[in-house]
Order: C-alpha cells, then sequence, then structure tokens
C-alpha cells in the first residue's frame, strides 16, 4: 500500500506534486500548531505596513481544519491539477505555472477591492485564506475544456463535465461551506477561460502569453517520436470510390 501511494506521488506532474506538498505540510503543520494560521491568513495591511509579504503566498496553502471538506479539496486538487498539467498544458509546465500564478493575482485583487465596496467589505473580510479558491478554479477551467465528459457524482446522479463547478457548488452549500469561496474560483477560472481561449479565437490575440521569465524557469522541452531506421512501411491499400 505505502509503496503504491509512493508510486503514485513519483508520478505527479511537477507543479501538481509541488503544490500538493506544501498544502499537506502547511495544512498538518497547521493543525498539530507547528505553524500558526495567523501567519498565513491574507491581511493587506499586515502585507502593506509590515511588510508581509509572504502572506500573498501562504494563503493559498492552508485549507483550514482537516475535515471532510479537507479530504474533497484534497481530491480536487489532486486530480484536477493532474489532469490539466498532464493533458491540457502537456509540454507547456510554464503556461500552467503562469495559470495558477494569473488565478492567484485575480482572486487577491478581487478580496482587496471586494473589501472596499460597502455591504460587500464585511463578506470579503471573512475571506482570509484563498486555497479552496485556487482549486476551484482549477475545477472550472478543466471543466469548459472538456465539457462533454460525463460524470457522476457519489453514485446519485449523472451529468456532464459543463455542470461540475455548480454540482460542487451545491454541495459545498449543503455541507455549511461559503458559496463566496467557490464562487470566487469560478470567477478567476472564468476570466483565464475566456482571455486564453475565447477572446484570442475573436480577436487574434492572446493577452495572456506566458512571459519568458516564467518560461526560463522551466525547461519545456516537446517530446519528438523518433522512426526507426530500418524500417519500412508498406504504401496504404488503394480504396475504391464507387462512382455513379
Amino acid at each position: 500500500m505505502a509503496q503504491a501511494v509512493e508510486e503514485w506521488y513519483k508520478q505527479m506532474p511537477i507543479i501538481t506534486r509541488s503544490y500538493l506538498t506544501a498544502v499537506i505540510v502547511t495544512t498538518v503543520g497547521c493543525s498539530l500548531d507547528i505553524i500558526s494560521p495567523y501567519k498565513l491568513y491574507l491581511n493587506p495591511m499586515l502585507v502593506v505596513k509590515q511588510y508581509e509579504f509572504w502572506r500573498l503566498v501562504t494563503n493559498f496553502l492552508y485549507f483550514r481544519k482537516m475535515d471532510l471538506d479537507f479530504m474533497f479539496h484534497m481530491f480536487f486538487l489532486a486530480r484536477y491539477c493532474k489532469l490539466l498539467e498532464e493533458n491540457s498544458f502537456r509540454g507547456r509546465t510554464a503556461d500552467f505555472f503562469y495559470m495558477l500564478l494569473f488565478g492567484a493575482t485575480v482572486l487577491t485583487g478581487i478580496v482587496l477591492v471586494g473589501g472596499m465596496i460597502p455591504y460587500l467589505s464585511e463578506s470579503f473580510a471573512k475571506i482570509i485564506f484563498l486555497s479552496n479558491s485556487l482549486t476551484f478554479m482549477m475545477v472550472y477551467v478543466w471543466s469548459k475544456q472538456n465539457p462533454f465528459i460525463h460524470m457522476s457524482f457519489l453514485g446519485l446522479f449523472t451529468f456532464t463535465a459543463a455542470y461540475l463547478p455548480w454540482v460542487l457548488l451545491g454541495f459545498s452549500v449543503l455541507v455549511g461551506a461559503s458559496a463566496w469561496v467557490d464562487l470566487l474560483g469560478m470567477i478567476a477560472g472564468h476570466a483565464y477561460y475566456f482571455l486564453e481561449e475565447v477572446y484570442p479565437r475573436m480577436t487574434g490575440r492572446r493577452p495572456l502569453k506566458t512571459p519568458s521569465v516564467i518560461k526560463a524557469l522551466f525547461a519545456d522541452e516537446p517530446v519528438v517520436m523518433a522512426r526507426p531506421a530500418d524500417v519500412r512501411f508498406a504504401p496504404p491499400p488503394a480504396m475504391d470510390v464507387a462512382q455513379d
């Protein structure tokens, strides 16, 4: 069993493995009182006045207490982050990292701006960890890129992947989690999908092109399938074409 888990872990792509490891270490550390959540949460005043810039990153690494909701989000993180990195972003690690960076920036910006809007500031002030939102963003992007895949929710009913974010949003409400957190992830995911997939098809311009600085951090090399020199292929058989 342990060997199977180790093999599963080693087969994860680099970004998924790194993020999942950081999340588990941080959350377990907080549960054991080794790390204080008060040193991790997003606090704009402390970031600006006390220069605690690490909060812009650490608030994406803590998933609150280790309960059923934590287990679900770990499953979503391991599954959909891995699916995106291995399929949609295969051979494009830098682009995948840039997607996460874009999502984290959008989420942080929404919370900061929302905290200054009357009647909404109180709700946004309660959002101090954005790890759930970033995970939900990845689920949303995957569902938009694979809308016709058939899925089942706990064996109760089936649906296509296009409705997955809404199914999970309803489940979050049922278990008493904040709908705001999931909605923020959907907003960030839709912003990325529109700017990366829809807008380039409409205008021919790609505003989310990965900066060369980020590309330099990852050595992505295309996989080339070499044809053996000794192998000869027979010509394809002629097809009979019926003529009227």
